[in-house]
């Protein structure tokens, strides 16, 4: 039976990801000041790589992050650095969870876990976001990109992230890194992809801007206040590190470049005046202004590498969900999109040849 709450949905944990629940609340009664009661577990149904569970107490309500069970390679489902991240960006003014503990002591709950707040309020896959009014639509993308622009002006030095990433040549190692897995998981020549990771690499711009980026920031990756249209929670750092800040923007903005379908979430072929979503520059104008730039310059380029980048993960969702290794039983659906994705990316090239 499931339950939901904010509207994400919750239900006991499955077998697999079951937690001995009475060692937990604990440990977690010795380890949290102020927490009190009997504590009541829940996980978080959905997609998330890392198990997350909802834990309820009489001092409030919490949530956990592990990592999965089963052999793991070794830089997979790091929920050590998602915790590092937000408590480093605590005091930054990017609105992200309290955090209050990680626990690295396997024989707790069997795997290393970390606890923060939970922060009630809207999570909205959909980047069109429905059920919205017209000027929350507005708000909410203007508070968006005002987070991500505040995410990259963070001096990730000054809040101790000094050795949470590479900073230099980050588009260029991504390039290769994508190329090689796409070798890996391409099942037929496809021309799109091939001429961008040939096109790619000769003409990065070359500029070696660093900042802490999210890896994956978009709507659904946030909490929007229950009626007011901002963001009040960024969620999800699995795969954050410091890198190129155009690298996160390029990401976000994606979906102004790609038609939507049964898998893809794209604007082209909606009127998103009438929807309230700002435009393109609009957003550009505020993340510039919000992460202290005065223009954000080869934003083309960074979109191109984001769908290459895309695509290729794609790919090999494709490749699994043929072999019947995947655990989403959508992955081939979802896996076929990698082409229109990489079609735009070339669209995007050729417009920038021309």
């Amino acid at each position: 039976m499931s339950d939901s709450r904010d509207g994400r949905e919750l239900a006991a944990p499955v077998e697999a990801h079951s937690l001995d629940e009475t060692r937990l609340a604990a440990y977690l009664a010795e380890n949290i000041p102020g927490l009190s009661g009997d504590c009541t577990v829940q996980q978080f149904l959905g997609g998330q790589s890392n198990p997350t569970y909802l834990i309820e107490a009489e001092s409030g309500a919490y949530v956990l992050r592990k990592k999965p069970p089963g052999k793991l390679l070794p830089s997979a489902h790091a929920v050590d650095r998602e915790f590092a991240v937000m408590s480093a960006l605590a005091e930054s003014g990017v609105p992200v969870p309290r955090t209050h503990l990680l626990c690295e002591d396997e024989s707790v709950i069997g795997q290393m876990f970390y606890v923060m707040d939970y922060i009630p309020g809207r999570v909205i896959a959909d980047p069109s976001l429905p059920g919205c009014s017209v000027v929350d639509r507005t708000g909410m993308y203007k508070s968006l990109v005002e987070v991500l622009g505040a995410l990259h002006a963070v001096d990730y030095k000054a809040v101790g992230l000094e050795d949470f990433g590479r900073p230099s040549a980050y588009i260029a190692r991504q390039v290769a890194r994508w190329s090689k897995q796409y070798a890996a998981s391409k099942l037929e020549d496809f021309a799109p992809m091939d001429r961008l990771i040939e096109w790619l690499p000769e003409n990065n711009p070359g500029d070696e801007s660093s900042s802490i980026v999210h890896g994956d920031y978009r709507p659904g990756n946030v909490i929007f206040d229950s009626t007011a249209p901002r963001v009040v929670s960024v969620l999800d750092w699995e795969l954050s590190t410091i890198g190129h800040p155009f690298a996160d923007l390029g990401y976000f903005l994606m979906p102004y470049r790609l038609h939507a379908d049964a898998a893809i979430n794209g604007f082209l072929g909606h009127d998103i005046v009438s929807l309230g979503i700002p435009s393109e520059q609009q957003l550009l104008e505020t993340y510039a202004k919000s992460a202290g730039l005065q223009e954000v310059p080869n934003i083309d380029y960074y979109i191109a590498f984001s769908m290459f980048r895309l695509a290729a993960i794609l790919a090999g969702v494709l490749k699994r969900g043929i072999e019947g290794s995947a655990a989403d039983p959508r992955a081939i659906e979802r896996g076929e999109a990698f082409k229109q994705i990489a079609n735009s990316g070339w669209e995007i090239v050729r417009a920038i040849r021309n």
